[in-house]
């Protein structure tokens, strides 16, 4: 089961699991088209958000998804949830480990977290 996650739980569960397992990077994978992620996008601090921001639109993940590691804690996001649920179900049928999705996707970061971030 894919574990959902409100925006402003990212960066607690981030920082969690950066403090359970020390070097292991935690990836937001943004699989949102370029010109979204143009458009609006969070902010890609690892100190202070605890993740690593990997852009990869979901049309290109059955071809991309080996660059990642398969052990890494990884936090799907796209513009509303949907997109961002259809690849973490595929990570997680392809041997990933440590997979969520972000309940909302940018819209919620927008509304919910960051008002910085632009709705569109």
């Amino acid at each position: 089961m894919i574990q959902q996650l409100n925006a402003s739980q990212v960066s607690a569960w981030a920082k969690q699991l950066n403090a359970d397992a020390p070097g292991t990077p935690v990836v937001v994978l943004d699989v949102r088209e370029p010109w979204e992620v143009q458009t609006a996008s969070i902010v890609d601090d690892e100190t202070v958000n605890g993740f690593r921001l990997v852009c990869m639109p979901m049309r290109s993940v059955p071809a991309r998804y080996p660059e990642l590691d398969r052990h890494q804690p990884i936090a799907c996001l796209c513009h509303h949830g949907m997109r961002s649920m259809q690849v973490a179900r595929f990570l997680e049928s392809n041997g990933f480990t440590q997979v969520a999705n972000i309940h909302g996707g940018i819209h919620a970061w927008a509304t919910e977290h960051d008002n910085r971030v632009p709705l569109y």
